[in-house]
């Protein structure tokens, strides 16, 4: 029997990526790495990153922390509870003003894991960030991450976690803002969606209380409408809507708004003049409908300036945590209230 020796391509270092561009392999180092200390004209970057493209050479991860004292991998954990296309956008913008700060973001999906436990198994993959979604991350878990390696701990929902850096997410406000503009118009008799989805009451929980706290001192109802995203549970709900007496809605947020408007409507329920609707979120698909919906335009902070956030932490990651919060939320009133 005839035995092939295939021969394998080695793999290309920075020392055939230096030869192939002219330099030193410290100007590739400079070069590859983004370093900002040190100058280097325009045409090398070029020659540079040419010549690594060329050879297919890519940087070894570890080898790149080794040097730095730290990784630059940002974990961000997949969130446990479905996040709508508002917040979706914000971590995709994240995600690229990260990537443009030269972080390799890593998304890890911890589903069953919670609290410290998830932290721990955050913590194995050694990130220099952690950006941590929703609730569930505790002030231990915060301190497991730090003693692993983290310099910059960012937790993304309702809550402080003491010793994290937080960008607090004021859903009370959103639903204050439905209300208020519900008792506005005239509407005395309100129902309120909570969503059925596991997870959400995060959000559901703090929008409804902020909507009480609209209506407290005014005779004004409120009457809670639990709600699964299923067009099966708006038909239902859509029927009992038909033979109450509620004059209005706020329906936790656009999604569900419009998923109710459609079946409200398929059971002869005339939208604003039987009763208004409100959702949140100022999705586009919202504008487009007729009636075109009415919706509390929510405000969030740059993408840019949370991933500044997070690199200003790593270089130096003595200061005392910051807190950032929603930018504001206001109404945007159009034909369905």
């Amino acid at each position: 029997m005839r035995s092939v020796m295939v021969q394998i391509p080695n793999t290309p270092t920075s020392a055939d990526v230096a030869r192939l561009a002219g330099v030193s392999r410290a100007t590739v180092s400079y070069v590859l790495n983004n370093t900002s200390a040190v100058r280097i004209s325009e045409p090398t970057r070029r020659r540079v990153h040419e010549a690594a493209r060329e050879l297919g050479y890519v940087p070894h991860a570890a080898a790149r922390s080794l040097r730095a004292g730290h990784s630059r991998m940002v974990l961000m954990p997949a969130p446990a509870i479905p996040v709508g296309p508002l917040y979706s956008r914000f971590l995709n913008e994240l995600q690229w003003a990260l990537g443009r700060l030269d972080y390799t973001v890593v998304q890890y999906g911890s589903v069953g894991l919670q609290g410290d436990e998830a932290a721990r198994a955050w913590a194995e993959l050694r990130p220099v960030a952690v950006l941590v979604p929703g609730a569930g991350l505790g002030p231990q878990g915060v301190q497991v991450l730090k003693r692993s390696g983290a310099r910059a701990v960012v937790t993304l929902g309702p809550e402080r976690v003491e010793g994290a850096h937080a960008l607090l997410m004021d859903q009370a406000t959103v639903g204050h803002c439905a209300g208020a503009h519900l008792h506005e118009r005239g509407r005395r008799r309100i129902g309120v969606v909570v969503p059925g989805e596991t997870g959400l009451e995060a959000f559901s929980r703090p929008r409804l209380a902020g909507v009480r706290q609209a209506l407290r001192g005014t005779g004004a109802t409120l009457t809670e409408l639990p709600l699964d995203y299923t067009e099966e549970a708006a038909v239902q709900l859509a029927a009992q809507l038909r033979k109450s007496d509620l004059d209005a809605v706020f329906a936790y947020n656009d999604e569900y708004a419009m998923l109710l408007l459609r079946a409200l409507q398929d059971e002869g329920v005339r939208i604003p003049d039987d009763m208004a609707l409100i959702g949140a979120d100022d999705l586009m698909l919202g504008r487009l409908l007729r009636p075109r919906l009415s919706t509390v335009h929510i405000e969030l902070p740059s993408g840019r300036d949370l991933a500044e956030l997070v690199d200003r932490v790593v270089r130096d990651p003595g200061g005392e945590p910051e807190v950032h919060g929603l930018l504001g939320a206001s109404v945007v009133r159009r034909q369905s209230s």
